[in-house]
Order: structure tokens, then sequence, then C-alpha cells
């Protein structure tokens, strides 16, 4: 059977995949909390203590996940990845909406269904998201193509970070800044249809054109994966970063309260997202050209400082002109943009790395490792969010009125945390990745003469 070439259409299928994850993903990272402590009432620490749970549950089962593709496979077509992705899509999608549904429950009773709603996108999130990560590999071999796929997936994700979920603040806010939550639960079902047209579309312009050995399968073992990935230092140094980069949501999730407590103006989180939109049609051309002169991991450093040097100043002056510090929010964002759009190539170095230095290879096991590192992340954003709002003496309620001190303290949270990301990216990166461009370059003219053989 003839396989067409890779060409855009794969592009636009893999940024529509991740638009699917996202839609669901970054709506509940970014609003759930928010949700359960204004609309349901649930003490933030408690909220903490879910997040904490759930998360390490799903660090915990991300590499067993990742090598079910690697183990075994599902329905009748040849394909790796996509079976997979198929059928958690619609348990994701569900799982969105129940996330947001004001229910009448109360007490013990309120408590355990957001555990069991979280918990249930939780695993489902992962099982998607997974073997779409992993998928990349297969699609194609060319390190070219595979930074085409890079940007289309952090595209994808930001287009609905930037875009669809910059209407939340318009939509489901009144103009006193108060929550509707049947907006709420509107947006999570729309959310929820876009994530199965976003997989549907993945399936249908994406081609998973390399095809595992018969030998490959027979001789899998977790336990070579897990040694592999401990020997494999380029890939400790991107979970490390990542692991930083994924705090970054606890910077996100916790926006919508400095623009309701601090400046009083929730309006102004939409305007903030839709201004990052023209940085990324910026980006989107010029950091290909950037890191074919500069190299991934020297543009992404430089980015990464420029971040922290931005976010350090908003932290030592607080600022009370809610424009300036949207605007200084907005260029400071710009400098993860250009992490986000690299790190899926850099994560695909590293797994050829792998087989490059280590003879061994199995790429569904080796990124649901990694994935590891950005659960880790999320639990530490998610359940720290939680946790440090109750630190800093916020009260749950829809009708509460939060102290001066609060307010205040709210500020250097958020803008302590984005301190603390940028610092732990460059610490995996500038101290413990090894990858540089001329190294990757004898990486894979190695690798292809071995193909050749």
């Amino acid at each position: 059977m003839n396989i067409r070439s890779f060409d855009f259409r794969d592009e636009i299928g893999y940024t529509a995949g991740d638009m699917a994850g996202s839609f669901v993903n970054l709506y509940i990272e970014g609003y759930f909390l928010t949700f359960c402590t204004y609309v349901l009432g649930i003490k933030p620490q408690w909220m903490a203590g879910l997040f904490l749970t759930a998360r390490l549950l799903d660090a915990c089962l991300g590499p067993v996940i990742g090598s079910v593709p690697d183990r075994k496979h599902l329905g009748k077509s040849q394909d790796k990845f996509l079976p997979w992705i198929k059928l958690f899509s619609v348990p994701l999608a569900l799982s969105g909406v129940l996330c947001f549904l004001a229910v009448p429950f109360e007490g013990n009773l309120l408590h355990l269904w957001a555990a069991c709603c979280y918990l249930l996108y939780s695993i489902c999130y992962s099982s998607a998201s997974i073997p779409y990560g992993a998928m990349a590999n297969v699609i194609t071999a060319d390190p070219g193509e595979r930074g085409r796929l890079s940007r289309a997936r952090s595209i994808g994700g930001t287009i609905v970070a930037f875009g669809a979920l910059s209407l939340i603040p318009a939509l489901c806010f009144d103009s006193d800044s108060n929550l509707l939550p049947g907006r709420f639960t509107m947006m999570a079902v729309i959310f929820g249809i876009l994530s199965l047209v976003g997989y549907r579309l993945l399936s249908h312009l994406t081609i998973e054109r390399l095809r595992e050995q018969p030998h490959e399968k027979e001789s899998y073992s977790f336990g070579k994966v897990l040694q592999a990935a401990l020997k494999n230092r380029p890939l400790m140094g991107i979970m490390v970063a990542t692991i930083g980069c994924m705090m970054a949501l606890a910077s996100n999730q916790l926006s919508s309260y400095i623009y309701k407590e601090y400046y009083h103006n929730t309006l102004a989180m939409t305007i903030g997202s839709l201004a990052n939109l023209p940085a990324l049609l910026i980006c989107f051309p010029l950091i290909p050209r950037l890191s074919a002169r500069l190299g991934k991991r020297r543009l992404v450093l430089t980015a990464i400082v420029f971040s922290l040097i931005i976010n350090i100043c908003k932290l030592a002056f607080p600022l009370s002109n809610m424009w300036l510090y949207t605007l200084l929010l907005c260029i400071a964002n710009a400098g993860q943009t250009v992490f986000n759009m690299l790190i899926w190539a850099m994560v695909a170095d590293c797994l050829d790395y792998s087989e490059w230095k280590l003879h061994f290879r199995s790429d569904g096991s080796m990124y649901g490792l990694y994935t590891f590192s950005r659960k880790l992340g999320s639990t530490l954003a998610s359940a720290g969010a939680a946790a440090a709002l109750s630190a800093v003496g916020y009260v749950s309620g829809s009708n509460i009125v939060q102290s001066s001190e609060t307010v205040g303290r709210i500020y250097y949270l958020v803008n302590g945390i984005a301190v603390l990301v940028c610092v732990i990216e460059l610490i995996g990166l500038a101290g413990i990745y090894n990858l540089d461009e001329k190294t990757c370059g004898l990486m894979y003219g190695e690798l292809a003469t071995r193909h050749d053989r």
C-alpha cells in the first residue's frame, strides 16, 4: 500500500489533536479550582488534597499507560497509537462536562462527586494524550519534520489557551465579576464537542508511517525502559525543565483570583489573553528560522532568561496599573511560547538519543516516563495553588470579601510562582540537558547510517 509523504495535512491534523486535548485539559486546569471554591463552596485546602492525590496517582499510571501501545495492538489497523486515542476521546469529553456541573449535593457526597469527576478526567486525559505525544515519532523519522510537528502541537494548545479560553472571563462572569455557573457548564459542553472534532481531524489527516518490527514487541521489558531512561541525560534534563514549565499552570489557575480580587476586573483577563495572539503569530514563522540559526537549546535558554527578567520585575515592583501588569505578563508569556513550541522536538531528540547511545527504543513507554515529569509538575501546580490560597488566607464562597492582606499576598504568590518556573527550567536545560545542535547532527547522521544498513 502506498502511503503519502509527510505534508501540511499531518501538521494540521497534529495541531487539531493537541487542540482536542487542550479544550478539556486547559479548561479544567484553569477553572476547576475556581468553579469548586466559588460555586460549590469547597475549601481550597481540600482541593489541594484532591489535586495532590489524583495527580500523584496519574503520574504513577503514566508510564504504565505509555507502555500499553508497546505491548498490545488495538483494532484491525496497523496503527499503534491512533486506536487508543479514539478509545478515550469520548470519555475525556464527557469528564469535562461532569467537572462543571453545579450539582445540588452537600457534604461528603459533594466532595465525593468532585473527586470522582476529577479522577475520571485525569485517567482519560492521560490515556489519550500519552499515545498522542508518542505518535510524533511514528509519523516521521525526519528531524526537520518532527520540528514542524512540535511547532504544530504548541500552536494547538496556544490557540486554545489564548483564543478559546480567553472568552471565559467575558462569558462566564457578570459585570461585577461574579461567576455564572450555567455558563461554565455550557462552555464545558462546547469544548467537549470541539474536542471530539479535533480528535476526528487528527485521525483523518495524520498518518502513522513507521511500523514496528515483530522483534521489538517480543523483546519488550519495562525494566529495560526504566534503565534506559535513567541513563538518558538529556531526557532527565528535559524532565526537570518540564516540571518547571508545568508549574506555570499554578499561575494560570490563580490568574482569575488576581484579576478578580486585586484588580477587580475579570474582563481584563480576556483582553490580556487575546493580546498574546499577535506574539503567537510572530513566533510561528520566526522560531523555526531562529532555531535553525541558534539551535533549539540556545534559543529556548535565551527566551527563558528573558521571561525571568520580566517576572522578577513584576514581583519586585507591585503594579497598581492593571494594564501595565497585563502588558508585562504578555511579554513574559512570549518567552514561554518559545519553550512550548520547541519542547516536543527536544523530547523527540531525547528518544532518539536512547537509540543512539543505548541501542534501545520503546517510544510509547519512554514517552510515558517523560509524562511523569509533566504530571509531577502539574501536581505541584494544582495542589500547590490550592494549598497556597489557603495559606494566604483566602476564604471560599461566592459572596465573601477577601481581606486586603490576603489580596496583597495573592499578587506576590502568582508572580513568585512565575519566577520559580523560570529558575527550574534553567536548571533542567542549562545544567543537565546536553544535546546541542552539533551533537544532534552527529546523532542523526549515525542513526541514518544504521537504518540504511
